[in-house]
């Protein structure tokens, strides 16, 4: 099993599917001032990923915001748990937080995982292509990335020097269930490879330095996919 770490100044990798949980994806904290996490698991992890914060020196009731980048249970199932313990704001794109509040469990992805998806509200919906989020000591930038949902997002961070790219989900997959669109997904890509950030931190795949494995990784699935 990995190890919760590091990665660079201000960001850390507390949970994923051989660190928390197999329901989980990877799962990252932020320290811009407050601890922003960026998803948070399907839910049975989130104990393990709350200890694995306070192995890192980093207490899970002090989570300011919760960003969800997209609307599947991987992602989004320990919300409810989040906000229980931390009563934090929860971010995500206007257009896949109708499923988060809902629940929905085609699109959601829960019914792949035989879940039930437990609803949270989302308290700030995302609309448009980017928007920036003030902390104290930073910002981070949500970037809309649809494709993979219509409402997914990347989150921007630079700090000490680097440019940090959170892009979940770059893999896919795609499935009419959750509206998938290839082609917008193409543009999305695109886009993020014009950023070219020092390190990705992916959703499943682990995290990707420098910014010449960043740009291998994302051109290869825009190959893959044709």
């Amino acid at each position: 099993m990995s190890k919760p770490q590091k990665i660079c100044d201000s960001v850390y990798l507390v949970g994923g599917s051989d660190i928390s949980s197999v329901y989980d994806c990877l799962v990252y904290v932020v320290d811009v001032g407050e601890l922003v996490l960026i998803d948070c698991g399907g839910g049975p992890g989130w104990p393990l990923i709350r200890n694995n914060m306070s192995f890192l020196k980093l207490d899970p009731e002090q989570i300011s915001t919760l960003i969800l980048t997209h609307a599947h249970y991987d992602h989004i199932g320990a919300a409810k748990d989040v906000v229980e313990l931390t009563r934090c704001r929860v971010v995500a794109h206007a257009l896949d937080a109708p499923y988060i509040e809902s629940g929905d469990p085609e699109y959601t992805a829960a019914a792949w995982y035989g879940k039930t998806l437990p609803p949270v509200k989302v308290d700030h919906a995302m609309e448009g292509d980017s928007e920036i989020l003030q902390f104290s000591k930073g910002s981070l930038e949500l970037i809309h990335t649809p494709g993979h949902t219509p409402g997914s997002i990347a989150v921007w961070l630079e700090t000490d020097g680097k440019k940090v790219l959170f892009g979940q989900d770059i893999h896919g997959p795609f499935s009419p269930d959750f509206k998938s669109d290839i082609n917008a997904w193409r543009k999305s890509m695109e886009h993020l490879l014009s950023l070219n950030a020092d390190i990705l931190c992916e959703g499943h795949f682990g995290v990707f330095l420098p910014a010449k494995s960043v740009r291998q990784y994302i051109q290869g699935y825009l190959d893959q996919y044709g």
